[in-house]
């Protein structure tokens, strides 16, 4: 009786294989080729790789705007520091100056008008 008769596969290293393993060969065999089948699907679906990539770079911008914000909130709150706490005490404390140095205020102003009005008649 042959090999093939007995149901047993002749190896090349002189011994038979069982029908058994020879199942779980062709199995793993299968089990190989779909991953390879589903790796190459995937690398040709180009659609699938546009859309990871816009992902990619949308997640970049995301991270930078906040990074935007975080940095504009910074210089809003050094800048609202750096300000007086409204117009209107702004106001109060140019007031206060002008009552405490008039003198000094009409002439920056007398000044300022005579420039004025020198340069427009120049014209």
């Amino acid at each position: 009786m042959s090999a093939a008769q007995s149901g047993r596969e002749a190896v090349g290293d002189g011994g038979t294989r069982e029908p058994e393993q020879i199942r779980e060969e062709i199995e793993r065999t299968r089990d190989e080729l779909g991953e390879t089948v589903a790796a190459v699907a995937e690398k040709t679906d180009v659609r699938k790789q546009a859309q990871a990539k816009a992902d990619e770079i949308k997640d970049k911008a995301s991270a930078r705007a906040e990074e935007a914000k975080a940095k504009a909130a910074e210089v809003s709150e050094r800048a609202k520091e750096a300000a007086p706490e409204s117009v209107g005490q702004g106001v109060q404390q140019a007031q206060q100056m002008v009552e405490q140095n008039p003198a000094q205020f009409a002439l920056a102003g007398a000044f300022l008008s005579d420039l004025l009005l020198g340069r427009l008649l120049w014209r």
